[in-house]
């Protein structure tokens, strides 16, 4: 019997379209990250970048593409005019988050590099605007309370991906219960009228085990999902998940560790398909997630090939 383990699972990837490759990629690789895979379409008019840091200090060091956490997928269109980074109303994705040694340092470097950035927040977090005005949020892996002027690039880490839901209740037994995540930490802002749930695989309790108290600074693929209170009372679908003919955010991705047997416990959960894994020559599936964000299936290439019939 062909078997899953959803404990193998990962949160492998975030993917951004994009509409200047070479832009794109210096403003990320300043933030320290490698290209680890570079994929072109030709017939397709489509060019694909992977990046994810892969330094000697990284969490995946030297792991195939498909074996992390933490990578951010760019995905250029030829025909692409202006990118929408789906940060005005109605609001869908949210934000990139990068844990750093030093906040204040991080955006020093980045403004002196031309990079625009806003004021640090009270909570000693920062934002700054990526080429195509996506937002990458800077927290830090320390006391807000930060000390010195430098700032190390290779202890970075790309810590998770944020995105509005409309109802928590059924976004958060969707994660836990169909894609085998953990929620690991709730931050409720009863001032602000929002609360945020904080998801993830493996153990945070194992992590601050080893990593010390507070570790989910220092992880890699994790997931945030931001809830506005009430906005589950409001009818039909209330975000935009960035493939309704906006040039934004695409999908998150997990991979697996049986691409086969995951998709059929899928199908028996009764997911929503956008593409099912014999569609096409490429051995990949993507799956609705209760607010139509698309979430994209992998095989974990660390277990058996993908398998791709190309």
């Amino acid at each position: 019997m062909i078997m899953t383990d959803i404990t193998n699972y990962k949160l492998n990837h975030s993917m951004l379209r994009i509409k200047d490759p070479s832009a794109s990629v210096a403003f990320y690789e300043r933030l320290g990250m490698s290209v680890l895979q570079k994929f072109q379409f030709p017939e397709y008019k489509l060019e694909l970048y992977f990046l994810a840091y892969d330094s000697p200090k990284s969490v995946s060091h030297g792991k195939h593409a498909s074996d992390r956490e933490g990578v951010i997928e760019l995905s250029y269109d030829y025909s692409v005019g202006d990118t929408h980074e789906e940060n005005q109303h109605p609001k869908g994705f949210g934000h990139i988050c990068l844990s750093v040694d030093n906040v204040q340092s991080a955006c020093r470097e980045l403004s002196n590099a031309g990079y625009k950035s806003q004021e640090i927040l009270q909570d000693g977090s920062a934002f700054i605007f990526d080429p195509d005005e996506y937002r990458v949020k800077l927290i830090s892996q320390n006391s807000i309370h930060e000390s010195g002027n430098g700032t190390d690039i290779q202890s970075y880490k790309m810590n998770h991906t944020m995105l509005h839901i409309k109802d928590k209740d059924v976004s958060l037994k969707f994660y836990q219960d169909v894609l085998g995540m953990t929620l690991e930490y709730t931050s409720t802002s009863p001032d602000a009228l929002f609360d945020s749930y904080l998801l993830g695989y493996g153990s945070l309790v194992a992590y601050d085990n080893v990593h010390g108290s507070d570790s989910r600074r220092k992880r890699e693929g994790l997931l945030k999902l931001t809830w506005n209170r009430e906005s589950e009372k409001k009818q039909g679908v209330v975000y935009d998940n960035g493939n309704k003919g906006t040039e934004g955010f695409g999908h998150i991705c997990v991979s697996v560790d049986d691409i086969v047997a995951a998709c059929k416990r899928f199908e028996e959960m009764g997911v929503s398909w956008q593409k099912q894994l014999m569609d096409g020559p490429f051995r990949i599936a993507f799956i609705y997630d209760p607010d139509e964000y698309l979430i994209e299936i992998i095989q974990n290439e660390s277990f058996k090939p993908a398998g791709h019939e190309i």
